[in-house]
């Protein structure tokens, strides 16, 4: 039986092993830090095998800072973190599909890389901006030097901070802040199916650094949308020049596969057909036969085109033909050229039909109207919580709007958002699937920042971010559930999970440096305050298994049995199970079996084990913790 690894997926092996596997003669060997032999790659001959040309000097158009590789390394490493389900927060455990994670994202998203790999729709981040007086993590790569750190008094070892306020004294102003969003970008393409897409809230501030970023993580070429979001309507009388009254929203979709969905169409939009010719198949409009493009810049568009009303042949001069000699060919045959009132033009426009329009592309402004404001935000939390417990939140309506353009009601779709701060999100998701009967889950991640004792939500008795989160969903769930009863199946619950370090034991010495006195406390590699369910829904990280499906458990000769998902994986960590409970957990058979390693008294008992699985569910894959 195989050994559970509890901890993330290895980035960095599993990025060789695609990279050996297109370019074989560029894998290597080198030693690494542990003595140990491992593979790596030979930079130098992959640089030279993706280029026709002779790569001689290391100039490159490139985006960098201080910290950058620090930051793409420490995305790669794996994490031996867990989340340990935390039942008494949560709402609607057993039905529930939406998640609320508390904890760093950083090794959140590491944790959630098996499990929900090329899994989630949408992402929607509103991340720190980066003014001067925005707190951002606190990475190990953030800092120049442990030195550097002390003096500036940015960690405070007593408390564990993660979180260091990043005035624009600091040297490492932007490099702080571009590494921890890289890292966390990474993290987060690998989650997005191939028809997904992330939407990122960002100010003037960094709006330049981070187009940068995402455009090396996600690939320029699936840049989609600057959007402009008008987040105030009135001009500010502080300012000492320009009154800012938008923020970006950055726009990425993962591959080509992402299609945007459409707006109705409009009266007005509509309005713009006619039908000046009384044509029987209805009304249209003209869309111009003129290309912008010169003859010369788009040579394969020019051939003589004739009048079928009048005979005169006229060729392209100072524009070239928007359609091709051969689509000009087809309309023509269609009748979809229209040659004016009177039938003499000598260039066509061509029929666009109404009855063959499709939707509305949207645009790369959204006004106030639209989307809502900063203004609205405050109001739509003021309204569930009785206080303004909350900095500028966005307006649920401006999420709704993302969700529209980039979700679906019926596909049950994931949507994650890794910096949640009040959950506006999850209020959005809810809404918007009560409204059009939709099937969309949340995951919501938010470090458990303190709040300052001098802040309003202290003052009502929030400790935290994630409590206002939580508080938040609760409220707006009852609040929506309330004004749309015939939502009979929406889900406003969630299962709350919380990081913390791995549920094994750590070895702190190596094998010679143990007495016999020791021996005692490693009997079970387990922690002793972990219960079954913690290591229960480690196993479904460590399997790559979703958090939010269905479970049962039953009690067996004495012995408690978990079941994941009708089988896709049972787990027992009871000790001395015997052979009864063995018998009827295989004849479940299950996809996947976990044990404890101490259930068994030896290698005699397990080899009886495995000979059980092969007689009654030879397919089953069994591994210890």
């Amino acid at each position: 039986m195989d050994k559970m690894k509890m901890e993330s997926v290895d980035m960095t092996t599993k990025n060789i092993e695609q990279i050996g596997a297109m370019f074989p003669n560029c894998i290597t060997e080198t030693m690494g830090t542990d003595g140990k032999t491992r593979k790596a790659i030979n930079f130098d001959l992959l640089r030279q095998m993706l280029s026709d040309d002779v790569i001689d000097g290391d100039e490159s158009y490139e985006f960098t800072w201080t910290g950058k590789k620090a930051s793409i390394a420490e995305a790669n490493k794996p994490t031996h973190k867990t989340l340990r389900p935390c039942f008494e927060e949560s709402i609607e455990w057993d039905t529930t599909e939406n998640l609320y994670i508390e904890g760093d994202n950083l090794e959140i998203l590491k944790l959630l890389q098996e499990s929900y790999l090329e899994k989630v729709k949408m992402i929607y981040i509103d991340p720190p901006y980066n003014t001067g007086n925005d707190f951002i993590y606190r990475d190990n790569f953030a800092q120049s030097t442990g030195e550097y750190a002390d003096k500036s008094g940015q960690y405070n070892e007593d408390t564990g901070d993660r979180l260091f306020k990043n005035s624009d004294s600091n040297g490492r102003f932007h490099s702080d802040w571009c590494s921890m969003m890289y890292s966390r970008l990474m993290l987060a393409r690998n989650l997005l199916r191939k028809d997904g897409v992330i939407f990122i809230s960002i100010d003037d501030n960094e709006c330049q650094n981070l187009r940068k970023i995402c455009d090396e993580v996600f690939g320029e070429i699936n840049f989609r949308s600057d959007i402009s979001w008008q987040k105030r309507y009135t001009r500010s009388n502080n300012t000492v020049d320009f009154t800012n009254v938008i923020e970006h929203i950055l726009v990425y979709a993962k591959t080509d596969d992402f299609n945007v969905n459409l707006l109705p169409r409009t009266e007005a939009a509509d309005n713009r057909y006619t039908n000046p010719d009384n044509d029987p198949r209805g009304v249209w409009k003209g869309a111009s036969f003129l290309n912008p493009a010169t003859p010369a810049q788009r040579p394969n568009l020019c051939y003589p085109i004739t009048n079928p009303n009048t005979g005169t042949t006229t060729y392209p001069t100072t524009n070239a033909w928007r359609r091709s000699k051969e689509v000009y060919e087809e309309l023509l045959t269609e009748n979809k050229l229209y040659w004016g009132i009177d039938g003499k033009s000598s260039v066509p426009s061509i029929k666009m039909f109404l009855s063959d329009a499709r939707g509305l592309t949207p645009t790369n402004f959204w006004d106030h109207e639209y989307a809502g404001n900063t203004d609205e935000g405050t109001a739509d939390l003021l309204e569930l919580m009785g206080s303004k417990i909350f900095e500028n939140p966005k307006p649920v309506k401006l999420i709704i709007r993302a969700l529209e353009h980039a979700t679906n009601a019926t596909t049950e779709d994931i949507i994650l958002d890794f910096f949640s701060g009040s959950a506006t999100t999850a209020q959005a998701i809810m809404k918007l699937n009560a409204e059009d009967n939709g099937k969309r889950k949340f995951i919501m991640i938010q470090l458990p920042e303190a709040c300052h004792d001098k802040s309003e939500a202290y003052k009502v008795g929030y400790r935290d971010i994630c409590e206002i989160g939580k508080e938040r969903i609760r409220r707006a769930g009852k609040k929506i559930k309330e004004e749309n009863p015939q939502a009979t199946n929406l889900d406003i619950g969630f299962r709350v999970f919380k990081l913390d370090d791995s549920n094994m034991k750590d070895v702190y010495y190596s094998a010679g440096d143990y007495s016999q006195s020791m021996l005692a406390g490693l009997e079970s590699n387990i922690k002793e305050d972990r219960t079954d369910l913690d290591l229960f829904f480690g196993c479904l990280l460590d399997w790559g298994l979703p958090l939010s499906l269905p479970y049962t458990s039953e009690v067996i000769d004495g012995c408690t049995v978990h079941t994941y998902n009708d089988g896709d994986l049972v787990a027992c960590f009871d000790e001395n199970m015997p052979d009864s409970v063995i018998k009827s957990i295989a004849k479940k058979q299950p996809l996947r079996a976990v044990f404890r390693d101490s259930s068994f008294e030896g290698s005699p008992a397990k080899i009886n084990v495995g000979e059980i699985f092969k007689l009654l569910a030879p397919n089953t894959t069994i591994k210890v913790l």
